[in-house]
């Protein structure tokens, strides 16, 4: 286990800056995500950790050491890509020992290193084939396996799973997670997945636009976003941001709230159904059944979309008038600027 510290990193591309001061900390056998739109600097970042890129500034230390002068191939980090970068001529076996057996290590332990990842990835009875005989999930084990024979300070994974189905993303999302526990090592995960992000995470780093926006625990970010940004980037379906003035006239939603209050933040898994003259009024536009759950597309006045999440047992229909409203703590109070007002929410 390693612990890693970024400290004023900023990276310029010739005239272009993309990375401005990120500073962070990372703890022994922490799984840290780094999550953002595309853009956001987020895979910049991770290759300036891995060595494959040099930062325009500012230090970073892997275990109190500064590696900035040191080579990729130096610093313990094993990074894993979304394209797996298998030698398809090469055995599994082969390919999990390749980096090895350039480094001259010896047979016997390439041997016991090989086959103690193999076992632990459950690929040890797919040794003599080769990639194109895998499936992607396969493939991506032998990615993963490649790194774990070196026994690298920190993994980095650089969206590893965005070539897989939805199906395999969810069972490979809990295969990381358990590998983690097993191995107790550092990780550093990039993804634009902000479900990835928050089923994954000890912790979470949200990026825009190469700034840190917010840092903390899954529970935290949902909780209590720092600005708009956060809030809407972090929580699925997203959070809907309403006019403070639609909302002033209905019934208690806005007691309490501080005078600069903008507008609100209200996540649609928090609305509840209600009777008519309690919360507000709003308007079916459209209805999702989704089995458990039923995601209510609806209109508040003329100007105002929301969404809704409901029980699936709930019949509703377009055009029909539901009447919501939502417990004082789980509106979230941002102003004028889009900062999180103190006191909001949870």
């Amino acid at each position: 286990m390693s612990t890693l510290s970024l400290q004023s990193i900023h990276k310029q591309f010739e005239q272009t800056p993309v990375i401005h001061g990120v500073d962070l900390e990372v703890k022994n056998g922490e799984f840290v995500v780094f999550v953002g739109p595309s853009g956001c600097g987020k895979s910049t970042l991770l290759r300036m950790i891995a060595g494959l890129d040099e930062p325009t500034s500012g230090r970073i230390l892997i275990d109190g050491e500064e590696v900035n002068a040191i080579g990729a191939a130096d610093r313990g980090c094993a990074m894993v890509f979304q394209s797996y970068a298998l030698y398809p001529h090469m055995t599994v076996y082969a390919n999990m020992a390749f980096g090895l057996e350039n480094a001259k290590v010896p047979k016997a332990e390439i041997e016991q290193k090989v086959q103690e990842a193999a076992a632990l990835l459950r690929l040890d009875t797919l040794l003599q084939r080769r990639p194109t005989q895998l499936s992607g999930g396969q493939r991506q084990r032998v990615a993963i396996g490649r790194a774990i024979v070196r026994n690298p300070k920190i993994f980095l994974f650089d969206e590893p799973l965005s070539n897989l189905d939805a199906e395999l993303r969810v069972s490979m999302r809990t295969e990381l997670r358990e590998l983690h526990q097993r191995l107790e090592s550092t990780m550093i995960y990039v993804t634009h997945d902000q479900v990835e992000a928050m089923t994954m995470a000890d912790k979470i780093v949200v990026l825009r636009a190469g700034k840190v926006e917010q840092v903390g625990s899954p529970e935290a970010l949902y909780q209590r976003p720092c600005n708009t940004f956060v809030a809407g980037f972090i929580g699925s379906p997203r959070m809907n941001f309403l006019p403070f003035a639609a909302l002033s006239a209905a019934s208690g939603l806005t007691h309490g709230l501080p005078d600069q209050t903008d507008q609100v933040g209200i996540r649609p898994e928090h609305w509840q159904l209600c009777e008519a003259g309690q919360g507000v009024g709003v308007e079916v536009t459209a209805s999702e059944y989704m089995g458990s759950q039923r995601l209510v597309q609806a209109r508040l006045g003329q100007d105002h979309r929301l969404e809704i999440l409901l029980s699936g047992e709930h019949h509703i229909q377009t055009g029909q008038t539901l009447h919501v409203r939502v417990d004082r703590p789980h509106i979230h109070a941002f102003d004028q600027q889009g900062q999180r007002i103190e006191g909001s929410a949870a």
